[in-house]
C-alpha cells in the first residue's frame, strides 16, 4: 500500500488522488455497459459533491471519496446492489489504505445511501452532497444516458427514451431541498424535450 496508518496525518492529503486513480484503474478493467463511467460519470459526480461540499458545509475529502466510490459495484457488474457492493467494498478498500474507521463509516453511508431507486434515509450532509451529485450527473448530461441508452443497451428510441425519462424522474425524486433549488430548471427542460409526442 501507499502508506500507512502509522503515518496517516502526513498523508491524508493524498487520499482522495489515491481513490482517484483507484478507481480510473478499475474503470479500465470495466467490460460492462458502465465501462466509459470514469469520465461521463464519476468525474462529474466528484466534481458537483466538492461544490455541494462547500456549499453545506459538509466533509470535503469524505464526500469526494464517496463521490469516487459511490459506483464501484457496477463498474464490477454488481448493478442490481450496487450501493451494498460498493459500502463493503470501502470497508475494505479503505480500512487496507488505513483510512480512519470514523470517516470510513462515513464513507460507507454516503455510498450506500446514494441509491435512487432504494427508499434510504440520508442522515448526513455528506450522504445528501452525494446522492446530490449523482443526480446531478444524470440531469446536467442527459446526453450520456442516451448514449448508454442506445450504444450500451441497444434500445430503440421510444424504449431509450423511457429509460431516460424514468432515470431522471428518479434521479429528481432523491435530490435535497437545497439541489432542487439548483437543479429544477434543467430537470424541467429536460423533461419538456424528453415528452411523448402526440
Amino acid at each position: 500500500m501507499w502508506f500507512r496508518a502509522d503515518n496517516w496525518k502526513e498523508k491524508s492529503m493524498n487520499i482522495a488522488k489515491a481513490v482517484q486513480e483507484h478507481m480510473l484503474e478499475e474503470s479500465k478493467k470495466c467490460k460492462n455497459d458502465y465501462r466509459d463511467a470514469y469520465v461521463e460519470h464519476f468525474v462529474p459526480v466528484v466534481k458537483y459533491a466538492k461544490q455541494l461540499a462547500k456549499e453545506v458545509g459538509a466533509d470535503q475529502e469524505v464526500v469526494e471519496i464517496a463521490a469516487w466510490l459511490h459506483d464501484i459495484g457496477s463498474i464490477h457488474g454488481y448493478k442490481d446492489v450496487h450501493h451494498e457492493y460498493g459500502r463493503d467494498y470501502a470497508q475494505k478498500y479503505l480500512s487496507g489504505v488505513g483510512y480512519p474507521q470514523d470517516k470510513i463509516d462515513m464513507v460507507k453511508h454516503a455510498i450506500y445511501a446514494h441509491r435512487g431507486s432504494k427508499s434510504i434515509e440520508r442522515e448526513t450532509k455528506e450522504a445528501e452532497c452525494v446522492a446530490d451529485a449523482d443526480a446531478f450527473s444524470h440531469i446536467y448530461n442527459v446526453v450520456s444516458l442516451f448514449r448508454l441508452a442506445f450504444k450500451d443497451k441497444q434500445l430503440e428510441t421510444d424504449d431509450a427514451r423511457e429509460f431516460v425519462r424514468s432515470k431522471l424522474e428518479r434521479s429528481h425524486k432523491k435530490l435535497s431541498t437545497h439541489a432542487r433549488g439548483i437543479i429544477d430548471e434543467y430537470y424541467s427542460a429536460a423533461m419538456i424535450i424528453l415528452r411523448e409526442e402526440d
